[in-house]
This record gives structure tokens, C-alpha cells and sequence, in this order.
């Protein structure tokens, strides 16, 4: 079976997590967070929109799940697969630095089959 993170990588994207071990950490997850937080620094003045993006198996319940995870003034776009075996959902939400992104990410970690971009 092909790995989301590879798929994602072969399709050109840039997934944040690794879902196939969302719990493996190690010393160089430390130093990304923090390239990240600095890169999401620079490019943002705080606080701002912020755009997310995942793709999850087509089931009520992990949209649902999605949704749960973001506050009442989300807004969410959602665009169904050609075979309708999956979503992909866009949710721009206004955050208030970076901890809020990583928060909201970390938590969607917990949908089955969901991957992060």
C-alpha cells in the first residue's frame, strides 16, 4: 500500500505529518517545529487568516470530525474526489500565531486515513 506521505510528495505536495507514524519523534522534529514557526513568522503578521488544507476518506464522520476541531467562524470549502472515495477540504480560519496552526494540524492527526498539507 502507498504511502499518504509519499503519494503526496510524488503529487508535488508538502505534507506537514507523517500519518503512517503521527507518535514518532525525534530530535529533528524539535528543529523543524522551529523552522517552521520562524518560516510562518516572516510570512504572517499575526493575527491572521490562515489557510488549511487536508484530504480524508469520504465519510460523514470524518468531515464531521474535522469540523469539530475549528472554531464557529471556520469557513470550509469542500471539493469531492472524481470517484468520490475521498474529500479535500480547505478551512481558512483567522489564528493567532503559530501555535494555533500546529494545534489545529496535531489534532486532526487523530481522523483515520486523514492527510495534511
Amino acid at each position: 500500500m502507498e504511502s499518504p506521505v509519499l503519494r503526496a510528495a510524488l503529487e508535488g505536495l508538502s505534507p506537514i505529518f507523517d500519518i503512517d507514524n503521527p507518535t514518532a519523534m525525534n530530535p529533528k522534529d524539535d528543529e523543524k517545529r522551529a523552522q517552521l514557526r520562524q518560516q510562518l513568522n516572516d510570512t504572517h503578521t499575526w493575527p491572521c487568516a490562515f489557510k488549511f488544507k487536508f484530504i480524508v476518506p469520504s465519510k460523514p464522520e470524518n468531515e464531521a470530525a474535522l469540523r469539530a476541531i475549528f472554531g464557529q467562524t471556520a469557513v470550509f470549502k469542500v471539493r469531492d474526489s472524481s470517484k468520490g472515495n475521498y474529500r479535500a477540504l480547505t478551512v481558512d480560519e483567522q489564528v493567532s500565531g503559530p501555535d494555533d496552526i500546529f494545534a489545529r494540524y496535531e489534532s486532526a492527526q487523530a481522523i483515520p486515513g486523514i492527510v495534511s498539507l
